[in-house]
């Protein structure tokens, strides 16, 4: 079995590289959102034109960003969506709704200081975990079957 593994959320640390170098050794492909800041702020206006507007600026980058979210998350078994501590990720939060509302297997990544703010969130998912090391664990058990240890 192969699981195609979608990484969604913040982009400030380096839980991404955690799980696909913990997951290594697993049947898994994953996919992700553009990581570069500057790049995912400002895909809309180098593709379709400047805008002197901020608001239509980044709905601009949200449009086609949407895009590649939308096809990463249709296309994944389980999408993983990490809520970082440095900024309120509005994003993530759009990203767990719609995997939810298409029935994939979702697992949520947080600190336990986000668990009442995100309750919600979490109420949709198969899986919380507040480490990096518990998807990998998770994407193990599914794909193998063996416990971790």
């Amino acid at each position: 079995m192969t699981l195609k593994v979608y990484l969604s959320g913040e982009i400030h640390t380096d839980w991404r590289e955690q799980i696909t170098e913990g997951a290594a050794a697993l049947d898994v492909t994953f996919e992700s959102p553009v990581t570069d800041h500057d790049a995912s702020d400002d895909c809309g206006v180098a593709v379709l034109g400047a805008e002197p507007n901020k608001y239509w600026h980044d709905h601009k980058g949200a449009m086609v960003n949407a895009i590649r979210t939308r096809k990463g998350i249709s296309d994944a078994d389980v999408v993983v969506v990490r809520f970082g501590e440095k900024y309120k990720q509005w994003n993530a939060a759009f990203d767990a709704g719609y995997a939810a509302a298409l029935g994939k297997s979702l697992i949520i990544l947080h600190g336990a200081e986000h668990q009442h703010p995100l309750k919600e969130v979490d109420a949709a998912a198969l899986a919380v975990c507040e480490e990096p090391r518990q998807v990998v664990e998770i994407l193990n058990y599914v794909l193998t079957g063996k416990l971790p240890g």
